[in-house]
């Protein structure tokens, strides 16, 4: 099975200008996923798409080759995850390197762990369109919406009880994708049928989009040192 690692790194951050090489106790965010990637790849197999040059200098002195820099049509707000990956895999492909997988490692979940990607990957076979990492979500206990009186209802736990007796609900924590490139060519992502979720905990799951998340992050950065 041959795997390719590619991490996303667009330049146009608005909530937290330059996110994906913000320091972060003291290196680049992006840095923890190439870290990741590097423990279980060799450079050769790791694609950092992006259309920034400062991020490709970044990633450069780090050092890791940039193999491409993404077209200005793929590097707007509406740019899409799939389109993306299907570039990579083309400009490898005409290369004339074919990948079984693509191990998509987003910059923003510095907290997970090679050990988490490692157990992803393991669960993934060739028979599946993805593994994705996911945490347990709690919001279905207290998710509501507005009846036609003007009224909340509680659109899950009808009858408000605890937690502990409701079924379990899952949500994507955006920090792992094992993704089936044959898979990938057939169809986008949000149609994938043929799914297994690899849960994380909290921590690990923690997902760097607001000036709040990189506050958490650094307070747990601050423990962990």
């Amino acid at each position: 099975m041959k795997f390719l690692f590619v991490i996303p790194a667009r330049g146009g951050s608005k909530g937290i200008p330059h996110k994906n090489i913000k320091e972060l106790a003291g290196k680049p965010l992006i840095y923890y996923s190439i870290d990741i990637a590097k423990s279980l790849a060799d450079d050769t197999d790791i694609c950092v798409t992006t259309d920034d040059p400062s991020i490709k200098a970044c990633v450069e002195a780090y050092p890791l080759e940039v193999p491409f820099m993404r077209p200005d049509e793929l590097a707007t707000d509406q740019s899409g995850t799939y389109e993306v990956l299907l570039h990579a895999i083309s400009i490898y492909e005409s290369k004339g390197k074919y990948y079984d997988a693509i191990v998509l490692l987003q910059p923003t979940s510095p907290f997970r762990t090679k050990a988490q990607v490692k157990e992803a990957m393991e669960q993934y076979h060739s028979s599946l369109d993805m593994v994705v990492s996911v945490k347990e979500s709690h919001v279905p206990t207290v998710l509501c919406q507005e009846n036609a009186e003007g009224y909340l209802e509680l659109t899950f736990n009808k009858s408000a009880g605890r937690r502990q007796d409701m079924s379990k609900y899952y949500e994507y924590n955006g920090a792992i994708y094992v993704i089936n490139v044959a898979s990938l060519k057939r169809e986008s992502i949000g149609l994938f049928k043929r799914k297994h979720k690899y849960v994380m905990n909290d921590e690990t799951s923690l997902d760097i989009d607001t000036p709040l998340d990189w506050k958490i992050a650094e307070c747990l950065m601050s423990d962990h040192s």
